[in-house]
């Protein structure tokens, strides 16, 4: 079982947040995950030639760049067909989502749960706000396709983003990079220290470049903020009330491709109800662990069939009557 240090753990009580470095190995924890990706891009990529988005299917190029390239040409958004999560809105019986074995794989993958059981102990259930981001050159990237997943993430405490019924549970977030995560093409920024106050007000963004997203108006946003330059295979794990942001992707040529999921003890609030989690390590009931793939994928094939057949519910708190919002 990996081991994390004494320090690392003082770290993340007393700043909110640890970066181990090398925890996971890119050979065997992250590379089936590209090679995952970049069978799902081949689909993506057919369907954009189909309908006439694409002439040039750019094969032969890494994930990365031919993703770049081809989003650029074809203008279309791509954000939910690599996500893991659904939408917050319009979910519909076609709603893309991705649940492949590979990221099934990360998501149980043993070294990891080992580390989160570090932190919140052995009853471990994988909380459903799971998301990959593939951010792009913002220079590059068509307006049409400029989402919460694909472009600047503004500042937000993970508490903030879920509803209320969550606020006593103790979620953890886990975020790594498959790219490398640098100033310039837009690591992830914390605020150390900030998980020791309170859940600060959300606003709901009324920038079309950030609309959809809720977030800490600027006046609340505490000063002290160090940014995480990361490898692939660095992990960070980070409290539920950390003030973060993905600071914006400037570079050239660079793509900023991330994941950030969520682990709690199992029989707590997850705030988000409607989709599911599963159990993904039990001391006390290991009968309880979900080890398929495809089970996994049909929970939530059963989640958007629920949801597209009635009214989307309220997946947030806020609704910008503070004067913060004004």
């Amino acid at each position: 079982m990996v081991q994390l240090t004494p320090d690392d753990l003082q770290h993340f009580d007393e700043q909110g947040y640890v970066v181990v470095r090398g925890l996971l190995d890119p050979a065997r924890d992250i590379a089936p995950v590209i090679t995952e990706y970049d069978q799902l891009l081949d689909r993506l990529v057919e369907e954009w030639a189909s309908a006439g988005h694409l002439e040039d299917r750019c094969e032969g190029l890494p994930f990365t760049q031919r993703l770049m390239q081809t989003v650029s040409q074809a203008r279309q958004p791509y954000d939910l067909a690599l996500d893991i999560s659904l939408p917050q809105a319009s979910i519909t019986e076609t709603t893309p989502m991705h649940h492949g074995p590979a990221v099934f794989g990360l998501l149980t993958t043993p070294v990891l749960l080992d580390a989160v059981e570090q932190f919140i102990g052995p009853e471990i259930y994988s909380n459903p706000v799971q998301h990959t981001r593939v951010k792009l050159p913002e220079r590059t990237l068509p307006r049409e396709a400029w989402t919460g997943l694909s472009a600047r993430i503004d500042w937000h405490q993970d508490t903030g983003v879920l509803t209320p019924d969550a606020d006593q549970s103790t979620i953890l977030t886990v975020w790594f990079p498959i790219t490398e995560s640098n100033l310039e093409n837009g690591c992830l920024c914390v605020v150390p220290g900030s998980h020791r106050r309170e859940l600060v007000t959300h606003c709901q963004s009324q920038d079309p470049l950030t609309q959809g997203q809720v977030s800490i108006p600027r006046n609340l946003v505490e000063p002290q903020q160090v940014p995480l330059p990361m490898s692939p295979g660095d992990v960070l794990f980070m409290t539920s009330l950390t003030q973060h942001a993905g600071l914006p992707n400037h570079s050239q040529d660079q793509v900023r491709w991330s994941f950030d999921l969520r682990y709690q003890a199992i029989g707590e609030a997850t705030g988000r109800e409607w989709f599911p989690g599963f159990v993904a390590r039990s001391q006390s009931n290991p009968d309880a662990v979900l080890r398929d793939p495809e089970q996994w994928a049909s929970l939530w094939r059963t989640a958007r069939s629920s949801l597209a057949a009635g009214e989307n519910p309220r997946f947030n708190r806020w609704t910008n009557d503070s004067p913060y919002c004004a």
